[in-house]
């Protein structure tokens, strides 16, 4: 459940404040792996220019249930690079929505724990917890196995 509706003595009920900072690519560097749609797959196969079973035998990792990007060695996810995201008009719906999935928004705890190698959390306007909500449910609607209930 969300944190709550709007209190005077709680301003974080009303909603979060998030931005992301220039040059951080933080959210890259923690342990975990990055989860694709089929829609993720072709949208990062054509950004690269290759085909989708190409880009597939090389950089993901299919299970019965899941994609997911494949870890080189030394590094969290083969297009972090100086410059940031190599894949970033197309990077997959995971990165794009960070830090608005469902088991952060939904958790006061989470969102602060996050916070701590986050410098765009508490950063920006005001968004609120409806807006937040809404876009973590994109989360559920695009990797529906990792959400089941």
């Amino acid at each position: 459940m969300p944190w709550g509706s709007a209190s005077q003595e709680d301003p974080l009920r009303a909603g979060l404040r998030f931005t992301c900072q220039s040059g951080c690519t933080n959210c890259c560097q923690v342990q975990g792996f990055v989860y694709l749609s089929e829609q993720d797959l072709v949208n990062a196969a054509r950004h690269t220019g290759m085909s989708k079973r190409a880009f597939e035998a090389r950089y993901v990792y299919r299970t019965r249930n899941f994609l997911r990007l494949r870890k080189p060695r030394g590094s969290q996810c083969h297009f972090l690079n100086e410059q940031g995201c190599a894949i970033h008009p197309a990077k997959p719906t995971q990165c794009r929505l960070f830090p608005f999935w469902p088991e952060l928004v939904e958790s006061r705890k989470e969102w602060n724990l996050t916070a701590k190698h986050c410098p765009g959390i508490g950063q920006g306007p005001l968004i609120q917890i409806g807006s937040a909500l809404e876009t973590a449910s994109e989360m559920r609607q695009a990797y529906p196995a990792i959400y089941e209930e």
